[in-house]
């Protein structure tokens, strides 16, 4: 049946429930009136590209689970696709519901156009990254047409949010040029932007033609990710006026997005002090009028190489908690290499738990169950029934499995034997001998 409307947001708002909303809200266990509401007001978007054959639509926003987003994608040293497409699906088992193909090298459509006919999971995509390899010709030569024209190439092939860096202007160059920032522009699009302005001196094509955008983002009903080009890339640049200005541009973009009823989130900071995170959520929610925040980390340290996961695990789950709506991964390879498949697992398990914590924090409809049910589990001192609510269970088993204890070990681990608290409380409390030596 044909739609009739273009975009989720468009429907929303003539009071329709799209069959995406419906899977949605019971994903969410969220009425359906209320979904639909909060699509309308923006303040919730499901990325879904009508192209893109076998979605499983999910929201992001506003009284939802927190999402995760996997980065991936081939690159000049790491060009094998098949591993590229296995971590992909490994993402999406371990229950990454977002993946970004950052691809730069080679022949990137095929890539893209199998993630948006084979992967479950929304994909998102970053135009500019894809414009010198798709026209296979320096930065500097490249036209504002060419992004343009780009955007559009990525939004026919199905992918259901892209990265624009439309907030960094004229302005921002010389702000750059006559500030502090210790790390500058860490922003691998928005050093490319600011690179192609300071070359060419003309203004950042993505903010200059963003209405054009827009109308193609209309018709495909691609999600507007408006990236953070300014964001901190150490602990010293966090909630500095370069980014705040960036910010108050991108809160006047998603306006106009939103007039055009096109989605929109908008991206976050990467390195920023604990004492610090809430307020920059609080901050991109008023100047952004509650439009789904989107964010790196954050990282609350920079002397973190190989443990990044953790930095940003951390961060995340104070963002998430205090309003954030979609955790993008890091790896223990931020910083250092292209991730490989066991750096994926565990980046993605450290997001998860940052988003989960956050989701119980703030108090989500069933947010907690798991947790409930692994605590039955070890109160019976039920392995199997442990390993099924872990997040990661083959890891919990592998564990576990290496180390098990001489005597029986049915009833206790190694780490306490038969000192063990949990047994000795089920014996006590069942008027059983506890027997120790």
């Amino acid at each position: 049946m044909e739609r009739n409307y273009k975009t989720q947001m468009e429907a929303a708002r003539k009071g329709i429930i799209t069959p995406e909303m419906q899977i949605v809200a019971k994903k969410e266990r969220m009425d359906e009136d209320k979904l639909r509401g909060l699509i309308a007001e923006g303040k919730v978007v499901i990325p879904a590209n009508p192209g893109h054959k076998g979605l499983d639509p999910n929201g992001v926003g506003k009284a939802l689970r927190t999402k995760i987003n996997v980065n991936l994608g081939i690159s000049r040293d790491c060009k094998d696709y098949d591993i590229e497409m296995q971590k992909v699906m490994n993402a999406v088992n371990l229950g990454a519901e977002a993946i970004m193909d950052l691809s730069s090298h080679g022949n990137t459509q095929p890539f893209r156009q199998k993630l948006c006919s084979e992967c479950p999971a929304m994909i998102g995509t970053v135009p500019v990254y894809d414009s010198v390899i798709h026209y296979q010709r320096d930065l500097a030569t490249l036209t504002a047409k060419d992004f343009v024209d780009v955007v559009r190439l990525h939004a026919e092939d199905g992918v259901d949010f892209v990265t624009l860096h439309c907030g960094i202007t004229r302005k921002t160059i010389e702000q750059i040029k006559s500030g502090k920032r210790k790390m500058n522009i860490v922003s691998r699009g928005g050093s490319l932007v600011f690179a192609w302005m300071s070359m060419t001196g003309e203004e950042n094509p993505f903010y200059e033609y963003y209405d054009e955008i827009l109308e193609i983002c209309r018709e495909h009903d691609v999600t507007v990710s408006l990236g953070d080009a300014c964001r901190p890339g150490c602990l010293a640049d966090a909630t500095d006026g370069v980014q705040l200005e960036e910010l108050l541009r991108l809160g006047e973009l998603t306006e106009r997005a939103w007039e055009r009823d096109v989605q929109v989130m908008v991206e976050g900071p990467g390195h920023v002090p604990m004492d610090q995170i809430a307020a920059n959520m609080k901050v991109q929610e008023s100047v952004c009028k509650g439009a789904p925040f989107y964010v790196l980390g954050p990282l609350v340290t920079d002397i973190a190489p190989g443990y990044d996961h953790i930095t940003a695990a951390i961060g995340g789950a104070i963002a998430a908690m205090s309003g954030a709506s979609f955790l993008c991964y890091v790896t223990p390879a931020e910083h250092l290499a292209l991730p490989n498949v066991d750096d994926v697992r565990n980046g993605i398990i450290a997001s998860r738990i940052a988003a989960h914590a956050a989701d119980i924090a703030k108090g989500l409809p069933g947010a907690r169950e798991q947790d409930d049910r692994m605590a039955d589990a070890r109160r019976k001192l039920d392995w199997d029934a442990q390993y099924k609510e872990a997040l990661d269970p083959e890891v919990a088993k592998a564990i576990r499995d290496s180390r098990l204890p001489e005597d029986d070990h049915s009833d206790t681990c190694s780490m306490c034997g038969k000192f063990c608290a949990v047994r000795s409380m089920n014996k006590a409390l069942a008027g059983e001998m506890i027997d120790i030596l």
